[in-house]
């Protein structure tokens, strides 16, 4: 489907003309007219669908045809990141660009003058806001921040906002929005949790999936089957002959992103760390040091398995079994792009293989199993518990869900 197809204003076909888009992803196309008719949304979508024009045109459609407060917070976007945040922002430049609608991106970082700028955004009343969680309770507890005439609240990356514990956060937030709103929420995976984020603050929304798309072919995907004391002397084998130009090892919690990096500085590898316990500051600095390849290696929780914007990562190692088959395919899509060739490599230990399983499950096919170095000692057999092994055992099911104003737009980043 073509963006003209949709009932979309002038203004805003415009800027999509401006910005070379024609049709629409698969999200889109399904989003758009649910958000148009004012319902509220779940839609269960992964990075790269073109989610964040799913719910931007529609919002900045209705905001254009005007009736909603002057000088006041129309919109909220709430983002897990500061990198997310960003990337919204820039998107909403673009789509507002023959519009008269205002956006402010409210983010965390040590910088004064950025906070006294948020803060001017916020007591304008910018239609849009685009924020963090803990940044914007921040704001709101300085006392001048009026949510109560907010018409649209968005949820991006629900699931990683849970996974990062801002579920208290959001819920205060939430309090302070009008009960008459309409509510939209994206989120890669549905598992439990989200259901009941959803059920606590969406009101008989509609449910959308767009199937998770499969690794690139491109990527050479393979497995070691060990034990966990035998994953540091791994690393330390694939890396004896040639160190990558640059690779992510992605781990399953911040603590061991400290205890793996400070092994592989022993190992007098160049490496950093990113973790969500850093400093703003720190995560730029590290970032910019890895995309100008003065870092090699970057072991990282996934807070950076989306939204990262590096096209020539050429190996992808998963130290950690990751929860679930969409953050595998998450985080080893970050190798193999821009017509790169990539590698992504799992260390499967014996109590995540019934894990590893239920991704080579969802993908339909079995991932390569390399042997274990003999100066590693003997290996485990890889043999994953399956439904079948947990006989007695009830297995518990998932629960089915039903359930116009003359300020021109901030400066492009």
């Amino acid at each position: 489907m073509k963006f003209t197809e949709l009932p979309l204003e002038d203004s805003v076909l415009d800027a999509i003309e401006a910005m070379r888009f024609d049709e629409c992803t698969p999200i889109q196309e399904l989003a758009i007219p649910i958000i148009l008719q004012k319902r509220d949304l779940i839609a269960v979508a992964q990075t790269g669908t073109g989610k964040t024009a799913a719910f931007l045109l529609p919002i900045l459609n209705m905001l254009s045809k005007g009736g909603y407060p002057e000088e006041a917070i129309n919109c909220v976007i709430m983002s897990p990141t500061r990198e997310l945040a960003q990337q919204i922002d820039q998107q909403m430049e673009g789509f507002s660009y023959f519009m008269p609608a205002s956006s402010v991106a409210i983010y965390g970082g040590n910088d004064g003058i950025l906070f006294e700028q948020q803060k001017k955004g916020l007591t304008l009343g910018a239609d849009v806001v685009i924020a963090t969680p803990g940044r914007l309770l921040s704001h709101i507890n300085l006392g001048y921040v009026d949510l109560s005439k907010v018409s649209f609240f968005v949820l991006d990356e629900a699931d990683r906002m849970l996974d990062m514990g801002f579920y208290d956060d959001i819920m205060q937030i939430v309090k302070l929005l009008p009960k008459e709103r309409q509510t939209i929420m994206f989120s890669a995976t549905m598992p439990e949790k989200i259901q009941q984020l959803a059920n606590n603050i969406l009101h008989e929304p509609e449910v959308i999936k767009i199937a998770v798309s499969r690794p690139a072919e491109k990527i050479i995907q393979a497995a070691y089957i060990c034990y966990e004391n035998q994953k540091l002397g791994l690393v330390r084998t694939l890396f004896e002959e040639h160190v990558p130009d640059r690779c992510i090892i992605f781990v399953s919690s911040k603590l061991k992103v400290k205890e793996v990096t400070k092994s592989l500085k022993a190992m007098k590898l160049n490496v950093g760390e990113m973790h969500s316990d850093l400093e703003q500051a720190q995560r730029d600095h590290i970032m910019h040091e890895f995309k100008n390849r003065r870092i090699n290696i970057l072991v990282a929780t996934d807070i950076v398995a989306r939204g990262i914007d590096i096209d020539d990562i050429r190996s992808v190692i998963n130290y950690d079994v990751p929860h679930d088959s969409e953050d595998y395919v998450h985080r080893i899509g970050r190798t193999a792009r821009a017509n790169n060739d990539g590698v992504a490599i799992t260390f499967v230990n014996e109590k995540d293989q019934s894990r590893f399983k239920s991704i080579e499950t969802f993908l339909g096919r079995d991932i390569y199993k390399l042997p274990v170095p003999a100066e590693l000692g003997e290996q485990p057999e890889y043999n994953p518990r399956t439904r079948a092994n947990f006989s007695g055992r009830k297995m518990q099911g998932k629960r089915k869900f039903t359930g116009n104003k003359g300020r021109k737009p901030n400066n492009h980043k």
